[in-house]
């Protein structure tokens, strides 16, 4: 696994999400499980998209956990509360994991616990695709004014190569991609961002205006854009251990 990018390498590709999973994931008939899904925006989007048999979609904010439970329109979707280190599932009883921005938000002492829950609950040959953002670009500048990630967002990616080292999965691919984020208004990027629900970034007003004067130069008539890179591990649980 190449070495933690603290500045954007070359080669990143324009690409979504969705379009990286698209590309490398057989969701066809599978059993997915989702980690720390939040507002269940990519729920949504794999459950209605893809032919799955069944999501399984957990999130550790209590309050986002109730609003989603009030979700009524996706029927394979299960609804699940909870974190990566301790999986309400049986063993070896799905397809595929996911992660998508969330492995750094697990608590540093249990990142380690969480990857062996994924290996646990993932059937032989099945795949772990783990989706981080790298700490570089304009967003993550603003960002670090009040919620700087850089030692959990290493520690997620030393995570990654100690499960990869000691045999629990196989590197298949690592793709570097690049996206963009959108906030109609620094309002949105309050709500969304600055003071979510799961999370207090002890923000006073005076933090709150030096973030506020660093966000407003990026807005325009239709908002605020930022281009954002990621990097995707995806692994492998081998088939015979």
């Amino acid at each position: 696994m190449s070495e933690m990018h603290l500045k954007s390498p070359t080669g990143y590709r324009d690409a979504t999400e969705i379009d990286i999973m698209r590309e490398v994931l057989p969701f066809d008939g599978a059993d997915v499980l989702e980690l720390g899904c939040g507002r269940a925006r990519w729920t949504r989007t794999i459950a209605e998209r893809f032919p799955v048999k069944s999501v399984t979609a957990t999130e550790v904010d209590r309050v986002q956990h109730e609003k989603n439970l009030a979700i009524t329109d996706l029927p394979r979707v299960r609804f699940v509360y909870g974190g990566a280190e301790n999986i309400d599932l049986p063993d070896a009883s799905v397809d595929i994991v996911i992660m998508l921005k969330s492995l750094h938000h697990v608590p540093l002492e249990l990142m380690d616990q969480g990857l062996r829950e994924i290996h646990r609950v993932l059937r032989p040959g099945g795949l772990a695709y783990i989706s981080e953002p790298v700490y570089a670009g304009e967003f993550n500048e603003i960002l670090r004014l009040f919620n700087d990630e850089k030692v959990v967002r290493q520690a997620a990616f030393d995570t990654l190569k100690n499960t990869v080292a000691r045999g629990d999965f196989q590197l298949e691919r690592e793709i570097f991609f690049q996206s963009v984020s959108e906030f109609g208004s620094f309002a949105e990027f309050e709500e969304r961002i600055l003071f979510p629900t799961h999370s207090d970034h002890g923000v006073d007003e005076d933090l709150r205006q030096r973030v506020r004067e660093a966000f407003e130069p990026h807005l325009g008539p239709e908002g605020a854009r930022f281009i954002n890179p990621h990097r995707v591990d995806l692994l492998r649980k081998p088939t015979r251990e």
